[in-house]
């Protein structure tokens, strides 16, 4: 059995105590990790080091930024989503571990609407579209997990209406987080999770924590390879309720 979590850290030296503790509470053999928000040279790789985890790094000054962490050893560390060269920014990493190829991808938060950073989000999302088409010609069984920045449907915000236009719920976000998935792939929490109203963020402001409105905004996509050998996935509130939290809470699968 393999436990491969997600979480964006929203500063992993901000969070480190609280990333530490829950990775020895936890204990996942894989996570994926976004916006640690510092350079490669910046990520604490010696505190995980020592912890027993094996280190891969995709990072740039002061913002975004993906990481993957694991027990076991990793084999082709790709750096960089396919499709623009001249896209600077630290948004996806890639690993073999056991027999899975395992992505940590932050997609783009595309707000305010219009406008370029919108924009920008739709076509990163049609390079992951590629990619992905890429990645299942190759019949090996990937994940592709992290902050996807898109609430899939009105079940996964608490307040549907006044998200209407926001670039997480946008219509046309939507529909290219659905034509990825109808690649083939399985969201894997809605697959075992049919319930609405489970959420991974919650805003800092207005008391969005205590009063449950959150969003959920943290996916696993799997391959059908992969997903045959699903067993569970869940979202760990605990982390988000700590001092110093991050505003994601870690969401974790199990495969066989």
């Amino acid at each position: 059995m393999l436990r491969i979590a997600t979480w964006n850290v929203n500063s992993v030296k901000a969070r480190l105590p609280n990333v530490l503790e829950w990775l020895e509470q936890a204990k996942p053999d894989v996570v994926l990790l976004q916006e640690i928000k510092c350079q490669d040279d910046g990520f604490p790789v010696m505190e995980f080091e020592s912890a027993g985890w094996n280190v891969a790094v995709h990072g740039q000054k002061s913002y975004n930024g993906v990481a993957i962490l694991s027990r076991h050893a990793m084999d082709n560390v790709q750096r960089r989503l396919p499709g623009d060269d001249s896209d600077e920014q630290a948004r996806y990493i890639q690993a073999d571990i056991r027999g899975l190829r395992l992505a940590s991808l932050y997609l783009p938060n595309g707000n305010p609407t219009p406008g370029d950073k919108f924009d920008y989000k739709l076509r990163w999302m049609r390079r992951l579209i590629d990619h992905t088409k890429t990645l299942l010609t190759q019949e090996v069984p990937f994940v592709l997990g992290g902050d996807y920045n898109i609430c899939p449907t009105d079940a996964d915000v608490y307040d549907p209406a006044g998200w209407t236009n926001d670039a997480l719920c946008r219509p046309e976000s939507r529909a290219l987080f659905r034509e990825l998935c109808h690649l083939g792939l399985t969201e894997a929490f809605r697959a075992l999770h049919p319930e609405p109203g489970r959420y991974s963020f919650w805003d800092y402001q207005a008391g969005a924590w205590p009063r449950d409105n959150g969003l959920r905004i943290d996916h696993f996509l799997l391959s059908p390879q992969a997903a045959d050998r699903l067993v569970a996935c869940d979202i760990d509130k605990a982390p988000r309720g700590k001092e110093k939290a991050s505003d994601h809470t870690p969401v974790w699968i199990e495969v066989q």
